[in-house]
């Protein structure tokens, strides 16, 4: 066990951050980059299509929702803030937990963020899909669905068209979109009839292979294997190209309020607490939980840490600012969303593209949907870079193989074999595999590593108060512990079944540790060779 809980020397880590030459991460990023990819790595489609889910758990409350999702965030943020500047090393929460709480934590943490980074751009890319068939679809262009979606999203998305058509033909009164439409069609998709079956076998008319049909999501795996390209090249041409997407999808949003804005009804927010939140603070908690999808990736911002200029002062505010601005975009877009149209009648599909749509103003929403667009490649972006940075530090420690994942290249000064491999995988998983429930697992790994990150710092406080700090978490104990209240409350409302799909996670994570990572990890290499020395004698 001791062995287990072995812990990275700090001293340790500030030598290798303070490493250069060819093979070592290229210093490039500046405070600006850094927000810029903060804010790259959280607004993505989150906003325009969570928050419809969000407001019929919430009501008008889902501004303190976002608030709420947004505490929580502020108060890890804070704690990733402190420990970026003091250990300024790829890894992120990985490399945190092994200067305080051990190896076995840092290997939970390390595989955990591979479910938060590796797995949301597989989701990523399969949503980006669905939003770039949106945009053909308004040049009225057409992909066969067998090459726009997996084959089990296809049949899916086959079955769900004629189960819309035959929805509207039993009842024309039906809005598409509401709970009521949704209702009749999710029942219609539960009978399975044969007529549906076959409807939909035709609609897909997928090629047969082995005898079987197969589909591929040809969108999916172009925009993952591009984004894996830009990121080989180098981090100072990711940078800018996340920059110039960022700087899009923000006139999008703010596009959003300021013309959403003219079109509020203030009575649609309620009179009194119970109109403004129909469900109480259980059900804005509830919302808050599953909103929170639209705030993750901030924490990618620690894991360029080896390649800021200067880490001590512009990852936090990096990380802050970032945090800072969309929480602030992310309220007023849910007072727009929730002014504009009755919570129950809010659109759970496409909500606020359905809100400007309803008003006439088609223009608007076609602008949403390239917003969307832009956002998800961003936030592609800034999860392959940070799963790469992850499992370069991880490499670097002994605990994956260092030959493949931390090769450095020698012009690009980027871990090229890693962000091949890493592109490759999301590339995969995002065009071959149904990834909902993938999706709604990075939750729950994301807020796991949130939580360590806080009782990480209250550690380390504690075991080494004179660690130089160039910026200190503030009201100690005080943000540590509601970091940790607050994301742990939202864990709890995800539900059992996110826990279990967790634990299964992190069991797969564990054999491959007990099997390889532990009989290379340099830290007890360290250990064994310690103990190997002899004792000092009076002699000597």
């Amino acid at each position: 066990m001791a062995n287990l809980l072995a812990k990275k020397p700090l001293s340790l880590l500030c030598a290798e951050a303070a490493e250069t030459g060819e093979h070592s991460l290229k210093r490039t990023l500046g405070a600006f980059q850094l927000t810029a990819l903060g804010v790259g790595a959280i607004i993505g489609a989150g906003i325009f299509v969570l928050s419809g889910l969000g407001a019929h758990y919430a009501g008008p409350g889902l501004m303190l929702s976002f608030v709420l999702s947004g505490l929580g965030c502020a108060f890890a943020g804070l704690c990733y803030a402190e420990f970026a500047a003091m250990i300024p090393l790829a890894g992120s929460a990985y490399t945190y937990a092994y200067a305080t709480l051990g190896e076995i934590f840092a290997w939970i943490i390390g595989w955990d963020l591979t479910l938060e980074y590796a797995m949301g751009a597989s989701t990523v890319s399969s949503g980006w899909s669905n939003h770039f068939i949106e945009l053909l679809n308004i040049f009225h262009l057409k992909m066969p669905l067998w090459l726009a979606y997996d084959h089990w999203t296809g049949l899916r998305q086959a079955e769900t068209i004629i189960a819309r058509q035959m929805a509207q033909a039993s009842d024309s009164s039906l809005v598409p979109g509401t709970q009521a439409f949704l209702a009749k069609v999710t029942a219609i998709m539960g009978a399975q009839s044969p007529e549906l079956l076959q409807r939909a076998h035709d609609l897909l008319a997928a090629p047969i292979l082995f005898g079987h049909e197969i589909g591929i999501n040809v969108p999916a795996f172009i925009i993952a294997m591009v984004i894996t390209t830009i990121l080989a090249i180098g981090i100072k041409e990711s940078a800018r190209f996340n920059a110039t997407i960022v700087v899009i999808k923000v006139s999008v949003v703010l596009f959003v309020i300021a013309l959403g804005f003219a079109y509020v009804s203030k009575g649609n927010w309620g009179m009194s607490w119970s109109s403004f939140a129909p469900y109480g603070f259980s059900g804005i908690g509830a919302g808050a939980a599953y909103i929170f999808f639209a705030y993750i990736g901030f924490d990618a911002v620690s894991t360029t840490a080896q390649e800021a200029k200067n880490p001590q002062r512009d990852l936090p505010i990096g990380i802050i600012t970032s945090l800072l601005v969309c929480t602030v975009l992310y309220i007023l877009v849910s007072a727009v969303l929730t002014g504009m149209v009755p919570w129950r009648d809010i659109n759970i599909e496409a909500p606020i593209a359905r809100a400007f749509m309803d008003r006439g103003l088609t223009t608007a929403s076609h602008i949403i949907t390239l917003g969307a667009l832009a956002g998800l490649t961003s936030v592609m972006l800034v999860m392959l870079l940070g799963q790469t940075r992850v499992l370069y530090a991880m490499a670097n420690d002994g605990l994956l193989p260092k030959k493949f994942f931390a090769a450095v290249h020698p012009k690009f000064r980027t871990p090229w074999k890693n962000t091949i491999l890493v592109g490759l995988l999301a590339a995969t998983v995002g065009s071959l595999t149904p990834i909902d429930d993938i999706g709604k697992m990075v939750n729950i790994g994301t807020l796991l590593a949130f939580v360590i990150v806080s009782m990480a710092v209250l550690v380390l406080r504690r075991t080494n108060p004179g660690q130089p700090r160039p910026f200190r978490t503030p009201w100690v104990p005080f943000v540590p512990i509601m970091g940790v209240l607050s994301n742990g409350y939202m864990m709890y409302k995800l539900g059992i079944v996110n826990w279990l799909r967790l634990i299964i996670w992190l069991i797969i994570g564990l054999v491959i540790y007990f099997t390889y990572s532990r009989h290379h990890s340099h830290v007890q290499a360290l250990e064994r060779e310690a103990n190997r020395s002899p004792a000092p004698t009076m002699a000597d």
